[in-house]
């Protein structure tokens, strides 16, 4: 007897999806587990073939667990609002909301009948209204909070113009910018302009100067892995790093509680190390040659100085460059510009660096230190600076 597979699995996908088998129960006495997948980016005219490895590896998963007796949610949407979105719409001269539409209800055609076990119920666009404005609604959270230190969590801002207003701000814990010591009757002197650029250095949601992926082409910013050998991904346009305005996040303010969170969760210990290397928290001390500050995990070492290296992008680089050396600076700045941080973080085989023809005093010994550019020193990491100590230190 022939196996007729077709009418087999499309009679057991009408049965799964009117009677909602796999609806994930808001209350249970069942043990929860979460199975979560990537989203698809619905920019192309359908799926290809990496979304169903690696969503049958997770679905086999959620069967596993049902069976085990687990009330186990496992939804899926689309990561349908952006660059790629934006880009297909570009490549086909369609409006970004007829293709997404489009490309989404072809997606879920080919899920459907691949057989998954999705709780559809719970679908997700993150282009969909619905949806951002939960987003919106997080950043405004986070925009009208600060850090309290002493309780070791975010506080309702009203609560620090509160104690400004009152105590002014010398014995307020906050994570924050450097700020001047101010009492509370220059507090209430001060312009609200004063005010709410003081209130910025410590909202959780704060406007700064930081080095990004620009991409002049596609008029936009890029994340890391959009970027590969100083190309965008999509389309293989020029990429440069630009120092821009934007909204960052006060996430250094939470390093503690994600790294302690970690001895919470069962992940394998591999994976907890790649999180704690995101995190990227440090120990150290900041010192200062002349103008430039540097931080350090080793301030034991600072006899050991020979050099310092600055990112080509760090503000005092001009200063330091000498008449010399200022072609070849300028020609270094250029090839390092073209380069993610990631592939300056990632690429510890080519160290590389550029002598700018200035000098600083040690702090101690009073000796001249040549000043240097480097791009595997960060503007973003610490202070954009660092003093270098051969003895020590295989990258010096």
């Amino acid at each position: 007897m022939d196996y007729q597979f077709r009418k087999i699995e499309q009679d057991w996908q009408r049965y799964w999806a009117e009677n909602k088998v796999f609806k994930t129960e808001n209350k249970s006495n069942k043990p929860k587990f979460y199975v979560l997948d990537m989203f698809p980016y619905p920019s192309g005219a359908g799926l290809h073939v990496g979304h169903p490895l690696g969503y049958i590896a997770t679905d086999i998963f959620s069967r596993y667990k049902r069976l085990k007796g687990y009330n186990v949610l496992h939804p899926m949407g689309y990561d349908s609002f952006g660059l790629p979105a934006e880009q297909y719409a570009i490549q086909t001269g369609q409006h970004p909301a007829v293709t997404t539409a489009q490309n989404v209800a072809r997606y879920r055609e080919q899920l459907d009948r691949v057989g998954f076990s999705f709780d559809w119920d719970r679908e997700v666009k993150t282009s969909d209204p619905a949806y951002y404005r939960w987003t919106q609604w997080i950043f405004e959270e986070l925009f009208n909070s600060w850090y309290n230190n002493s309780s070791d969590k975010a506080v309702d801002i009203n609560t620090l113009i509160s104690l400004f207003a009152n105590e002014g701000n010398a014995k307020v814990n906050a994570a924050q910018h450097e700020q001047d010591i101010f009492t509370a009757e220059e507090w209430n002197s001060f312009s609200e302009e004063k005010q709410q650029n003081i209130l910025l250095s410590y909202r959780l949601a704060y406007l700064a100067d930081s080095w990004v992926n620009w991409c002049p082409a596609l008029g936009t910013v890029l994340a890391n892995d959009e970027v590969k050998d100083g190309y965008s991904e999509r389309g293989g346009y020029p990429v440069e790093q630009k120092l821009m305005r934007q909204w960052s996040m006060r996430i250094t303010a939470y390093a503690d509680r994600l790294i302690n969170g970690l001895d919470t969760i069962d992940w394998p210990d591999p994976v907890k190390e790649m999180q704690k290397n995101w995190i990227g928290k440090s120990k150290g001390s900041s010192l200062k040659f002349e103008n430039i500050e540097v931080f350090t995990t080793r301030p034991d070492t600072v006899f050991g100085v020979s050099f310092l290296v600055l990112a080509p992008e760090h503000e005092l680089v001009d200063q330091f460059t000498t008449a010399e050396f200022k072609d070849a600076v300028e020609a270094y700045k250029k090839v390092s510009a073209v380069k993610s941080e990631r592939d300056r973080m990632s690429d510890v085989k080519t160290i590389t660096g550029q002598f700018t023809g200035g000098y600083v005093k040690h702090p101690f010994s009073g000796e001249n230190i040549p000043v240097w550019i480097g791009d595997y020193v960060l503007a973003s990491y610490g202070t954009g600076a660092v003093m270098a100590v051969p003895a020590h230190d295989t990258t010096d």
